[in-house]
């Protein structure tokens, strides 16, 4: 396989022993900028016992306390900030649906370096200066549209800024504009490609040839659909919010994992019950500690997304570590009848029946004392003899799906493309549980 050509290639070929040694000396420097100008970190190092001098290693960062969205959400809108305002030149915020949004600030520097990771991903994935990138994240206050849009403009890319366009319209712009990377989610994707089918367009007839997605959990399958119904190469994307946005790891063309931008950011992966740092190569979740970030130095940032980093070498030359694709949330779970139940393993389940498609949805409920589940799940069609097929597919997946959660729930087959609001999908879980 023919090794793309590398965006930053001193900082994502350096050996990991120079890596180490950067990144210690930008965890010295975010520390001190933290505790001098973020008053929230300067009371955590204090409550610990702790001085900015103590960090002598890396090993050391796992004396601070961790920090948390609701941290962020407490500190609304500028407590975090640890610039003059003067000096921020951005704002993003996130949804904010379960509370205050949380504020994410950028310097110019931020802007810069947020720029450079994202081509990193988006030239690992094969995108160059003669490509027409179409993206449909959104623009706004959330941060994804702009990210990929700034990386895609550095590497010298045509960009289509098609964001929530319909779908429709995101069809005839490919084919007018000859659009040859897809960037956005991958159920929107999928859309797209029924969009397309309806329509009767044979991708063929189009330019596409790359597609990079992130924002929501996708399989193996779900990349193999996108492939074989947009003739493209599909790669996966990751990023969060908190840290600026996408770019913090991505896909390349070996596909064996996601290169972290630890030039960028110190990731630590914990056990999300207990907090304890793991070693190399378990799964836990995600912690991210900034190394460059001046408006928002974050310390031991819990991400919520589940993961394993693997610092083995990279065909692609790439030195940097990969973490594992992102499929579960520390917050996705539900606990029902005091069983863990992630919607991953519901879909894993959902995969083995052509019948039923992607869109599902978890309802628990609280009645009587007692905790219900109503598993809601999508029709690819529906059966020309739906009273007995439909019975006989929902009792076949009941039954895989007791296997799989070990108790029993209500399963609800529902018309096609009914989870969906504008071609997106509902919320996965709907917990209407009080407290």
């Amino acid at each position: 396989m023919n090794v793309p050509d590398v965006y930053s290639p001193q900082q994502e070929m350096m050996p990991r022993e120079e890596l180490l040694q950067l990144q210690l000396e930008r965890l010295q420097a975010t520390i001190n900028r933290a505790y001098k100008n973020v008053p929230f970190y300067r009371r955590r190092l204090e409550e610990a016992g702790l001085q900015p001098e103590d960090f002598q290693n890396l090993d050391d960062l796992s004396k601070l306390p961790l920090t948390t969205k609701q941290d962020l959400r407490d500190a609304y809108p500028y407590d975090m900030v640890a610039v003059p305002l003067r000096e921020v030149v951005r704002f993003h915020l996130s949804s904010g649906t379960t509370g205050p949004p949380t504020v994410i600030a950028y310097t110019a520097n931020d802007l810069r370096h947020w720029t450079e990771t994202v081509a990193r991903n988006l030239m690992a994935a094969g995108v160059r200066r003669d490509d027409v990138v179409q993206i449909f994240f959104g623009y706004g206050l959330f941060s994804g549209g702009f990210g990929l849009h700034q990386g895609a403009e550095a590497i010298g890319a045509t960009v289509l800024p098609v964001s929530s366009a319909e779908l429709v319209q995101q069809v005839q712009i490919m084919q007018d504009f000859r659009s040859t990377v897809l960037v956005g989610m991958p159920s929107y994707a999928l859309a797209i490609a029924e969009a397309m089918e309806q329509q009767g367009i044979d991708p063929n007839s189009l330019h596409l040839r790359v597609g990079l997605f992130g924002a929501e959990p996708w399989s193996e399958k779900t990349r193999a659909e996108i492939e074989s119904r947009l003739y493209i190469h599909a790669y996966d994307i990751y990023g969060l919010s908190e840290m600026g946005g996408p770019g913090v790891a991505g896909e390349c063309v070996e596909r064996n994992g996601l290169h972290l931008a630890e030039d960028h950011f110190l990731v630590e992966v914990i056990d999300p019950s207990s907090g304890e740092t793991l070693p190399p190569g378990h799964e836990g979740e995600l912690v991210f500690t900034t190394l460059t970030r001046e408006a928002l130095p974050l310390l031991r940032y819990r991400s919520g997304d589940i993961s394993r980093i693997d610092t083995s070498p990279c065909p692609c030359g790439r030195t940097l570590a990969r973490m594992a694709r992102v499929f579960r949330r520390t917050d996705d779970m539900v606990i029902i009848h005091g069983i863990n139940v992630f919607p991953a393993d519901v879909a894993e389940v959902l995969a083995e029946f052509p019948e039923v498609g992607k869109n599902f949805q978890l309802l628990v409920d609280r009645r009587a004392g007692h905790d219900e589940l109503e598993i809601r799940v999508e029709l690819t069609q529906l059966p020309s003899d739906i009273a007995h097929r439909l019975l006989q597919i929902r009792d076949q997946i009941a039954a895989r799906l007791r296997q799989t959660l070990g108790f029993d729930f209500k399963l609800s087959l529902v018309e096609p493309r009914s989870l969906r609001v504008n071609g997106k999908p509902l919320p996965r879980v709907v917990d209407r549980r009080n407290g």
